[in-house]
């Protein structure tokens, strides 16, 4: 067994489900937690997953692909994709827009009528009232604006407003999501699984390996963050110095649609 270096095994005791390398390991293949979490935010005991995958990619062909959190399955084909967001600008109303259209998309295979298409909803857990309204949770559905009566379409979008946590199921849960002790948390499925990766060994290893690589994937970012700034700010100084934006592409490793980009700002 690999033994983890004790910095390691100290910010594993730190984290909460709210950080999203944590909660994917707690709901990982986990229909059971997967449904509790649901049932919860919904305030429907009916919900039955048949299945729960996190960091599931889902293909766009023509644009932008998507990572995402959770993504659960009923057996009716109805979707969840449940995301954590620590960050507002992380849970816009674009994107919760996009995320909700590619569900979409693989929801309904080739030749099926509309009518086949399942509801699917795009679940938000953020660490701040990005909805701004201090309610505790918020039910986005279209509505006819003329009459203001639902186009049920089957599109749902739902922000849950983790700073609240009273004495609700939904607040409990949201409490849960800031534990970082599992002792301290309300529900037991929860606890039990957060248990097993901060202190058994097996359960350590297996978060411990997901969490070195997770910081070697951001240090890794952000010295290639650091190298891009410092061509950036050198393809400035040549283009500030009069050089051409042929030379200055060549010296400063920036593609040349990035130094015009550059050099439009600079004689702005």
């Amino acid at each position: 067994m690999v033994k983890l270096r004790e910095d390691t095994r100290e910010s594993i005791a730190k984290l909460t489900l709210m950080d999203v390398i944590f909660m994917n390991k707690v709901f990982e293949n986990d229909t059971e937690r997967t449904a509790l979490l649901l049932r919860i935010i919904l305030n429907n005991d009916k919900i039955k997953v048949i299945k729960a995958v996190t960091q599931q990619k889902l293909k766009n062909l023509s644009g932008h692909d998507l990572q995402l959190d959770i993504l659960a399955r009923e057996e009716n084909g109805r979707l969840f994709n449940v995301e954590v967001q620590n960050r507002s600008s992380g849970a816009a109303a674009r994107r919760a827009r996009y995320h909700l259209s590619l569900l979409d998309t693989h929801s309904l295979p080739k030749g099926e009528v509309y009518q086949k298409l399942p509801d699917n909803y795009v679940i938000f857990i953020t660490q701040y009232d990005v909805l701004k309204g201090g309610l505790p949770i918020y039910h986005i559905n279209r509505k006819i604006e003329e009459n203001n009566v639902a186009f049920a379409d089957g599109s749902h979008i739902i922000y849950v407003n983790n700073k609240i946590k009273d004495n609700t199921p939904l607040g409990r849960l949201m409490h849960d999501f800031n534990c970082s002790n599992p002792n301290d948390m309300y529900y037991p499925e929860l606890a039990e699984k957060a248990r097993y990766f901060k202190e058994t060994e097996k359960g350590l290893t297996n978060m411990g390996d997901v969490f070195e690589k997770f910081v070697a994937k951001r240090e890794k970012e952000a010295a290639m963050k650091a190298a891009k700034e410092k061509n950036i700010e050198f393809a400035k100084g040549l283009l500030a110095d009069g050089m051409s934006i042929e030379f200055t592409v060549r010296h400063s490793k920036l593609s040349e649609a990035e130094v015009r980009e550059l050099a439009s700002k600079l004689t702005a």
